[in-house]
């Protein structure tokens, strides 16, 4: 048992604004005795310090004072005091006193804290570019932090670093303002000297406020200023790379400068004796860019580009070396450069001048490659041979650079005909197409010795001639003849042409043979089948009389040559491949009527 009356309290409770404040109070008394009463008290936060009796506690009463928490207060069965819906205006110290009787009195405080949290601060960068060369430190960027109780600490980082003020670098004022609310208002401005490296720095502020007995923060977002900054260095380039460029191509001279914001360009090209051309009219100025269409040869030179810096009017430069890499002066020699004839051989030679090294190769006309090489070797010429050559020159290091020069080798000689539609057949009066085809240089003409109508068309080295005509009777025996000429000589050949029966004709020849067969094999049937019956006797001498009296006027007489029958015997087998007698085989048969 305690020797007095002792009343425990906790030092500081923190709550935060619009919840429930828990106020403990225990007490021990001296031979475990009971309380007689509890009056629980607020400290007036004026300079008095006077004490407000909130609430007297006897056994189960509970008497509220008419203050200004009345309905807000609560007692627990512990005795426990309970304050809702807290505002900062409750930040004060509340008193527990209890009284038991002859032990006395006792009493303890708690000092009540209320909190509100601070809300994400925002960061309003200044508006305008900071200037490197200001001799006091421009405005960067505000932080504020509304509505928080008790009031937050606010600092200022850059790239994650902390800053301090510093003299003539880092300046950092802050204003605290208490609102009717009794929360507060922290707003912190930086002012900081920039260099061009801080074109890509961040900056932001951190709210430091303290919770429970620990330290808290909350971060801003993050915020870039522009900086302007001269130019230190100026680059001119060649897009794409100077050593592939080519006729033809379109370039661009880039010109570029560290400064900001970018200084004016101006470009120009060294002309002979020193002098520079200016350029500047057909380039973009503010960007830095030359736009050169179509170059060649003459695109090649020194060129310039020029910045001036609008703040200070200095002046920088940079040079760039433009190659245009090219093929000219192409040209095809033929060896031996008289008029080629069949059989002949020849040789082509090709040369060009370019800065870059070159390839040659041959290809025909139609684009397959027969050889590599500046020389080409052709030997035992035809006509055939006859065609469109090039040369192709390539500059392997130069991608896409290459050029071509053709040349025509001419076979020259007398018209060869290589096909004719002979022999042709033909019937009468029907209109047929004769053909003729040649190859020949000098083209060569088609001459026909009949009329019709001629088609002439050219295939490569060949001329052909198709002649629509008639076929008559005279056009039957003579044929027509295709001569060829040119200045060189002169070529003919015949077309024959033959009769084609018609396929009525050959129908009718056929029907004719069938019938005669099926004639001779019915009356054969017939010889023979009256031959077995008796109805016709045979003598040995081959020959009956039919003078006779008594022959019957109604039998048939048969004559056959005797002469036929040993011939027709061995001309005729039967079925199993033996010979038949002459008496049952028909040669030739004559029959007489009754």
């Amino acid at each position: 048992a305690a020797s007095k009356l002792e009343v425990f309290m906790p030092a500081v409770v923190e709550v935060e604004t619009g919840s429930t404040a828990r106020l403990e109070c225990s007490f021990d008394t001296p031979e475990n005795g009971s309380y007689t009463y509890i009056n629980w008290f607020y400290v007036s936060i004026d300079h008095r310090n006077n004490r407000v009796r909130l609430c007297h506690i006897t056994g189960s009463e509970i008497l509220e004072e008419n203050t200004d928490y009345k309905g807000r207060l609560s007692v627990g069965e512990d005795k426990a005091l309970s304050i809702s819906e807290v505002t900062v205006l409750d930040t004060r110290t509340f008193v527990c006193q209890v009284g038991a009787g002859s032990h006395g009195e006792g009493e303890n405080s708690t000092e009540l804290h209320v909190y509100t949290l601070p809300g994400s601060p925002i960061p309003s960068p200044h508006g305008g570019a900071m200037c490197s060369r200001l001799s006091l430190p421009p405005q960067i960027a505000q932080c504020v932090s509304r509505n928080s109780y008790p009031h937050p600490n606010i600092t200022w980082h850059k790239n994650g670093e902390k800053l301090q003020p510093e003299e003539k670098k880092v300046k950092i004022p802050t204003t605290l303002t208490r609102e009717s609310s009794g929360l507060y208002t922290v707003s912190s401005t930086l002012f900081a000297h920039v260099t061009r490296e801080d074109r890509n720095s961040l900056f932001y502020c951190t709210v430091h406020y303290w919770l429970q007995g620990r330290s808290h923060t909350v971060e801003s977002q993050r915020v870039n200023v522009t900086v302007f900054y001269p130019a230190e260095h100026v680059k001119l380039q060649v897009m794409p790379s100077s050593a592939l460029v080519k006729e033809g191509d379109d370039i661009k001279l880039v010109c570029e400068a560290d400064g900001n914001p970018a200084p004016v360009f101006s470009f120009y090209k060294r002309e002979l004796e020193d002098n520079w051309q200016d350029l500047s009219s057909l380039a973009d100025t503010n960007s830095g860019v030359l736009n050169l269409h179509g170059v060649n040869k003459s695109s090649s030179g020194l060129y310039r580009c020029q910045t001036l810096d609008l703040d200070d009017m200095r002046q920088m430069e940079k040079d760039v070396e433009l190659v245009v890499n090219y093929i000219e002066g192409v040209r095809v020699k033929m060896e031996p450069s008289s008029p080629l004839q069949e059989g002949d051989s020849v040789r082509l030679s090709c040369d060009a001048h370019s800065p870059v090294a070159l390839d040659y190769q041959w290809r025909d006309e139609k684009g397959r490659k027969v050889a590599e090489g500046n020389q080409l070797f052709l030997s035992n010429l035809t006509f055939e041979t006859s065609s469109n050559f090039s040369c192709k020159v390539i500059a392997p290091s130069v991608p896409g650079l290459e050029q071509s020069k053709q040349v025509a080798v001419a076979v020259q000689g007398k018209p060869r005909i290589v096909a004719i539609s002979s022999p042709l057949y033909v019937r009468q009066d029907e209109v047929v197409n004769l053909t003729c085809k040649a190859i020949a240089f000098p083209r060569p003409s088609v001459h026909w010795n009949v009329n019709g109508t001629a088609h002439e068309y050219v295939e490569n080295q060949h001329i052909a001639s198709n002649l629509t005509v008639r076929v008559n009777h005279d056009l039957l025996r003579a044929g027509a003849m295709c001569r060829v000429s040119n200045a060189l000589g002169v070529s003919e050949k015949h077309i024959q042409l033959l009769d084609q029966k018609t396929p009525e004709s050959k129908g009718v020849i056929i029907v004719a043979i069938i019938v005669c067969i099926l004639v001779v094999a019915v009356l054969g049937s017939v010889i023979c089948f009256l031959h077995k019956k008796g109805k016709i006797p045979c003598g040995r001498a081959g020959k009956q009389d039919i003078t006779k009296p008594e022959a019957r006027k109604d039998k048939i007489v048969v004559e056959v040559k005797s002469d036929k029958l040993s011939e027709e015997a061995g001309l005729l087998q039967g079925a199993n491949g033996e010979k038949r007698s002459a008496a049952d085989q028909v040669g030739q048969s004559v029959v007489h009527s009754p």
